[in-house]
Parts: structure tokens; C-alpha cells; sequence
């Protein structure tokens, strides 16, 4: 029996993800990683039977991994700045999945999340495609739901999240610019915090909760004719020992 290319109930291939935040519409989004709910199994026995019973525990919500570029509402950079600062801003909305033309056919509903990490991609001066940030989401609760059809934003801010390219960068350090006139890479790296889930009474959902921000190490490469000062740097505080304090700057 044929279908009809407008009935609900046909498979789809989720082509296009969207980002919601307290009602509103945060921008669409390359990817979309995890998000999933699962219990674990609770085995029991009743005095000298030999079978056992089995219920489910607690439900466990899945962290979400967001790739976003460059088009993405002042709210959600906002909320990322809040991160960096320390402060646990926490934030309910949707994760919408839509078809090839931009209908929306699913929609995971999140309560009470915050940041957990933030990635910056690789740099790379030979690297001419688009860069993504991924952003470490934890929920307490989160329902699917099933889509109402809406559209959401067409190709137009589907292609503004490729402005980031991967070749645009400068990287600055306070004392050594003519140093880095020259850096051709910069590796990924991760600023992160540990969840930590308090569970209370009879409740179903664990409160979570963010711990102390762990900020990594910066790597990037240049040519040597212009890291004499840097090595300078290092042989003064890596090597001989200088008092603490002598940290570099830059952005």
C-alpha cells in the first residue's frame, strides 16, 4: 500500500537537530550525542526460593554532547560565560530532531541542566573546514516527546553555523607577540567539572551538581626560528626555578 509523503508515522532519517532554551529557540546544531535514559536492574531474593525478583532502580539520564557553530543566540553564550565563572546556571529546554525539511519529528525534553565541558576544536592553518565547539550538558530529567510537525530554521542559519572556519585563528600571549605571529596550531582542549548526584529519599531524579572547573594545558606549535623566547621562558621557570607567579597571558 503506498504512503503518503505527509503521514507523521513514516520513518525519517533526522537530518537537522535544534536547540531550545527556557522556551526559546537557541539555533540549530550540527550534532546531537547521547541524551538517552536507562535504569539499572535491581535483583532480590525471597528467603530459601530459588528464584529471584527483579525491578527496576533509579532512573539515570545520559549526558548530552552538543556541536554548535557560530549562529547560536546571545542566551546560549550567555550561559556558556556563566560557566567559565563558576557559577552553576541552570537551564531547562528541548533537544528537537527534523526531517529532511526541516519538520520537526521528535523532541527530548530536559529539566534543570547545566554545563559539565566545554571543547574548543584543533586550529590548523592548512585546515580549511568548518570548526564546531562541543558543549557537555547534564540533566536531571529529560522526556521524549513526539514532534508537532513545526518548522524550524532553514538552510540559511544551517550554513552561518559554518563561518568558523578551522585556518581562522591568532593566538596572543602578553610579552611574547612577535613570538606568535607565526603559530600554525593550536590541539583541542577540554575545560571540564566533575557532576556529582545527591540522591534524597524517595525522589526518583538526583539533584546534580558541578564540582571545581579543571582548566587543561595549551598546546601550540610554531617554527623554531620564533620560539627562542619561549624556551628562554621555560629554562628561567621549567628549569632554574623561578618563584611562582610567572605565568603567561594571553587569548
Amino acid at each position: 500500500m503506498a504512503t503518503n509523503a505527509n503521514d507523521k508515522s513514516r520513518a525519517y532519517a533526522a537530518a537537522h537537530f535544534a536547540l531550545e532554551l527556557e522556551r526559546s529557540a537557541i539555533g540549530l546544531v550540527r550534532s546531537i550525542e547521547g541524551g538517552g535514559m536507562k535504569a539499572d536492574v535491581m535483583t532480590y531474593r525471597y528467603g530459601a526460593r530459588q528464584e529471584r525478583g527483579r525491578q527496576l532502580g533509579k532512573p539515570k539520564c545520559d549526558d548530552c554532547k552538543l556541536q554548535v557553530g557560530m549562529s547560536m543566540s546571545l542566551q546560549f553564550y550567555q550561559w556558556i560565560e556563566a560557566f567559565f565563572s563558576g557559577n552553576q546556571v541552570r537551564k531547562s529546554g528541548a533537544i528537537v530532531a527534523a526531517d529532511f525539511y526541516y519538520a520537526e519529528r521528535a523532541r527530548r525534553e530536559f529539566y534543570e541542566a547545566i554545563i559539565k565541558d566545554l571543547t574548543f576544536p584543533a586550529l590548523s592553518a592548512s585546515d580549511k573546514q568548518a570548526a564546531y565547539l562541543s558543549v557537555g550538558v547534564a540533566a536531571e530529567r529529560i522526556v521524549f516527546r513526539k514532534g508537532d510537525g513545526s518548522k524550524l530554521a532553514g538552510p540559511a542559519q544551517s550554513d552561518q553555523q559554518k563561518l568558523w572556519s578551522a585556518c581562522n585563528f591568532n593566538l596572543s600571549v602578553d610579552g611574547f607577540d612577535d613570538a606568535c605571529r607565526r603559530v600554525t596550531k593550536i590541539e583541542a582542549f577540554t575545560i571540564k567539572q566533575q557532576i556529582i548526584e545527591h540522591h534524597v529519599g524517595g525522589q526518583r531524579e538526583p539533584f546534580k551538581f558541578g564540582s571545581r572547573i579543571d582548566f587543561p594545558n595549551l598546546v601550540f606549535y610554531l617554527p623554531e626560528a620564533d620560539a627562542e623566547p619561549f624556551v628562554a621562558h621555560f629554562q628561567q621557570n621549567g628549569v632554574a626555578g623561578a618563584r611562582r607567579g610567572t605565568g603567561l597571558t594571553g587569548s
